[in-house]
């Protein structure tokens, strides 16, 4: 028979927290939408959290609530907030085999957890941890001593590589400008020059259906002697012959017009 681990606190906390997160762990794949998934990871990383602090590992414990779940997982929620992910996004694969990729990874996580807590059940609790914070007067203590002291070199590489990375992520996203900018008031003497020299008009562009009867984007607009301003209609559409006609715009308005002339001059001969 299978002696059982005696019933102490730390077995509490996992038999208390270890169906929760199995649960929240489902819920973050199964979820439809990403802030589900995102709220269920935030379940996950406080119940590993509670596990630290069972663990007798506050150092961890307050590393796990403050930079994780405070810090990275907030960051996702905002992500996903601001920028909106529709869940047709998860269908597509971007990549050609990550989801044979991610079952082995999964896989090799499922047995790399049953591989740890077997050890833990059946071969004892870890050894010489009581030791070794007595030896330096706590946890976090003992932390310290070994990343500022065995470990400095690599702690110290590690910051330099992230500072690295940060100053490569901000010279990338912010490029030296290629022109100095201009103001409103040199925009302006560029403009005049250009109808100086080439015929531009410096004023805006008009708009699509103006004088015309149709507000849409693929009417061009027709200036008062009736002809048509080019630039009111978008290049692609032109080249695609999308345009409306412009006799199909012109010419209810010189009936109309015609109809109206011949009513007046109707009008002008009965008042004779």
């Amino acid at each position: 028979m299978i002696p059982l681990p005696p019933l102490t606190g730390e077995v509490v906390a996992f038999v208390v927290c270890a169906p929760i997160m199995v649960l929240l762990a489902i819920g973050i794949v199964v979820a439809r939408k990403p802030v589900h998934s995102a709220l269920c990871m935030a379940g996950v990383m406080v119940g590993l959290a509670v596990l630290y602090a069972a663990q007798d590992a506050p150092f961890l414990f307050v590393v796990q609530i403050i930079v994780y779940t405070g810090a990275i997982l907030m960051l996702f929620l905002f992500v996903v907030m601001l920028i909106g992910v529709d869940s047709r996004d998860s269908v597509v694969e971007p990549l050609k085999g990550q989801r044979v990729a991610g079952i082995l990874a999964v896989l090799g996580l499922a047995g790399l957890l049953v591989f740890a807590v077997g050890q833990v059940v059946f071969a004892g609790g870890p050894v010489g941890l009581t030791r070794a914070n007595e030896a330096q007067g706590g946890n976090a203590q003992g932390v310290a001593a070994l990343l500022f002291s065995r470990y400095v070199v690599l702690l110290e590489a590690t910051s330099a590589l992230l500072i690295t990375a940060a100053v490569g992520a901000m010279v990338l996203a912010h490029g030296d400008r290629l022109r100095k900018p201009r103001h409103q008031a040199e925009h302006m003497e560029a403009r005049v020059e250009r109808y100086a020299v080439g015929g531009v008009h410096p004023g805006p562009d008009p708009n699509s259906g103006v004088y015309a009867r149709s507000n849409a984007i693929h009417a061009p607009a027709l200036l008062p002697d009736g002809t048509v301003a080019e630039k009111s209609v978008s290049n692609a559409l032109t080249t695609r012959g999308a345009v409306v006609a412009v006799d199909d715009l012109r010419n209810p308005t010189t009936t109309t017009f015609g109809e109206i002339e011949k009513v007046a001059a109707e009008l002008e001969g009965e008042a004779k």
